[in-house]
């Protein structure tokens, strides 16, 4: 069997083959990321025969079209993360950093790991990530013109302190306008253009928030159902997970998302510690459930104060609830992802 790294570029691929020991066969170098190089790519590796397998940086930004090139083509990709694809580069004999090399550490990190997972083509949840992302692009925005604006209202009257978080409502906004009219001058201009601003964006991001919410409720509405566990919340665990059937595990899922605990020994006495790998998005996400959890959920709070009796502080408790809550929302994100239970759930609605 032949194994193809590549090492994507926004503008070039570069290819490399190898044997079942690792051993370089060819080399390619595309000139485009258009479907045309991507097929003479492929017309390329015919001449290593037909078992073959590509294995890609796990870039999706930049090999997005280039995987749905050769998954249309009928092509087996496999996803190399990053880090593998470093420390692959780091063993070999070679020395500096090129896209050869890295297409050729690429391929070789994959033979050391047959077990990558495949790459598919995007479901929905691309779609649900993009209006995740877009919305908190626009939340970050609104935040930013907001602290511009106090701070022009400050200039025009130091006793004017609108009180925090009011400046996403249209009534209070409303009130600033006509606080505003009053004043004359470059900065009660540019405070009234900000609040224009502020009213556009707001009103652009309560539609994305309704839009992602439908959306929501047709994936995940096992998800949804848990305690705890909002629209929003929902999106962003969804999204960054794209498929819960590419871990073969709870306690895969667990490493993914951070909250698998990481022995710590000192002495005869084992203990365990934060775990900062993972995504980290999906980690604040359940993070935000746990807290949720703690206030209004009686499991969770009996659990939380049987950890207590244990000896358990209560940041290790926490972790420990949040451990758990990720193996609920793994076997929710599986109820989600079954095609006969989401076809029997949309009938429903």
């Amino acid at each position: 069997m032949v194994t193809l790294g590549i090492d994507a570029h926004k503008r070039t691929h570069t290819v490399v083959a190898v044997d079942d020991l690792g051993r370089q066969l060819g080399q390619r170098t595309t000139t485009a990321t258009t479907s045309d190089e991507h097929l003479a790519m492929l017309r390329w590796a015919a001449r290593f025969g037909d078992d073959r397998t590509w294995a890609v940086e796990d870039c999706r930004h930049l090999s997005r079209r280039l995987e749905a090139d050769l998954l249309a083509a009928g092509e087996r990709i496999v996803r190399v993360p990053p880090k593998l694809m470093a420390q692959s580069r780091d063993s070999a004999r070679t020395y500096g950093k090129s896209d050869p090399i890295d297409a050729l550490a690429v391929a070789r990190a994959a033979l050391r790991h047959p077990d990558l997972p495949a790459a598919e083509l995007d479901g929905p949840s691309r779609e649900l990530r993009l209006l995740v992302d877009h919305r908190e692009d626009l939340v970050a925005e609104r935040t930013r013109c907001i602290n511009r604006l106090r701070w022009h209202l400050h200039e025009l009257d130091p006793a004017w302190d609108p009180p925090a978080r009011s400046l996403t409502r249209y009534s209070n906004l409303d009130a600033v306008d006509a606080r505003l009219a009053e004043h004359d001058g470059p900065v009660a201009r540019i405070a009234r253009e900000i609040a224009d601003d502020i009213r556009r964006v707001t009103i652009r991001e309560r539609a994305l928030a309704r839009e992602i919410d439908r959306l929501t409720r047709q994936l995940a509405p096992t998800l949804l159902a848990l305690p705890g566990v909002g629209p929003l919340c929902a999106a962003k665990i969804l999204a960054e997970t794209a498929d819960v059937r590419r871990f073969k595990s709870k306690d895969a899922f667990a490493r993914h998302n951070g909250t698998a605990p990481q022995p710590v020994w000192s002495s005869n006495r084992e203990r365990h510690r934060l775990s900062r790998s993972g995504n980290r998005q999906i980690n604040t996400a359940i993070h935000r459930v746990a807290v949720t959890q703690m206030r209004v959920h009686d499991d969770a709070k009996t659990y939380l104060d049987r950890r207590r009796t244990l000896g358990n502080t209560n940041t290790e408790a926490l972790r420990a609830l949040k451990r758990r809550l990720s193996d609920v929302i793994y076997r929710a994100l599986l109820a989600d992802a079954s095609p006969l239970e989401h076809g029997v759930l949309q009938a429903a609605a």
